[in-house]
């Protein structure tokens, strides 16, 4: 199969039956979308010919357009398949967040130019100031590679290992990229609904607190 391009699943979403009862015909039924990242492994799943799509907890039945529990194969819920026009957009309330995501503390007094966040990762890595990826592209690829299983071992703490290996295999893909492709495509995963982000932005309201 060939591969699919992610710009193909910006004007589909995939919706699953939220009602008390999925199955009755008398109620009104209330749709909700998956995430983003589940979104494109379910579309994924669905253009290449797969009869299943395995999801964090369920899979998706092509066949028979049905959500099953992955633990009770008797929890079942209708899912469908919709159009989206490109100006028909979900605002996810997640992300309108009362505080802004800005550390307690700036930067600049406390740590200099330089984040905490940065400066662990170059101790992690073990890298010299002449390895940074500004002096040496050869590293890029390595902390590309650091960065997937990163995100992979975080899924898995949080029950969403299918969605980090998602966004992780889309990183990789980048790793022998220029540095402004990697750029752009960590800054399209943070945009997409999922665990990342969220944990994205409890670590940078954590950045310059006491408790850090």
């Amino acid at each position: 199969a060939s591969p699919v391009s992610n710009k193909s699943f910006i004007n589909v979403q995939w919706v699953w039956n939220a009602s008390p009862n999925p199955f009755s015909k008398s109620q009104n039924i209330e749709w909700r979308r998956y995430s983003d990242v589940e979104n494109i492994i379910i579309e994924k799943a669905f253009t290449t010919g797969e009869t299943n799509a395995i999801l964090d907890g369920y899979h998706i039945d092509f066949k028979h357009s049905v959500q099953i529990s992955n633990d009770d194969i008797h929890k079942q819920r209708p899912v469908k398949r919709m159009a989206c026009d490109k100006d028909d957009r979900i605002l996810r309330e997640e992300r309108f967040l009362p505080n802004p995501v800005a550390p307690d503390r700036p930067f600049g007094g406390r740590y200099g130019f330089i984040s905490p966040f940065i400066k662990e990762v170059v101790k992690d890595l073990n890298l010299t100031k002449k390895q940074l990826p500004s002096k040496d592209k050869t590293v890029v690829p390595m902390i590309v590679e650091k960065a997937a299983s990163g995100i992979i071992e975080e899924g898995k703490h949080v029950g969403k290992k299918r969605e980090a290996e998602e966004i992780a295999n889309q990183l990789l893909q980048k790793k022998n990229a220029d540095i402004k492709e990697i750029w752009k495509c960590c800054a399209y995963l943070y945009t997409l609904e999922s665990f990342l982000y969220i944990k994205s932005n409890e670590i940078m309201r954590l950045i310059g607190s006491e408790q850090h």
